[in-house]
């Protein structure tokens, strides 16, 4: 048996849509916390650290296919696990 070490370095780019080709469950299930101009964000939906962006949802308004609606706000984005002490 191989055992795969988790590493504590993220993604440029992380998802939390199933359906995103940057989506990572293994990482996603280490409970990401994401800090987005100094202040936790709990309603992050995609991020990228090298362009400085993260989707969040906008309100409760949804597509013709029922997918949330997500706004892209620029700025400075810290993940982090919430798990690490």
């Amino acid at each position: 048996m191989s055992e795969t070490i988790m590493s504590d370095e993220f993604p440029d780019r992380l998802s939390v849509d199933p359906n995103s080709p940057y989506y990572n469950a293994d990482i996603l299930s280490r409970d990401v916390g994401i800090r987005f101009k100094g202040i936790e964000k709990t309603n992050v939906e995609e991020y990228c650290i090298s362009e400085g962006w993260v989707r969040v949802a906008a309100g409760n308004a949804k597509d013709r296919y029922g997918n949330q609606l997500t706004i892209k706000v620029h700025g400075p984005v810290e993940p982090y696990f919430r798990d690490k002490k």
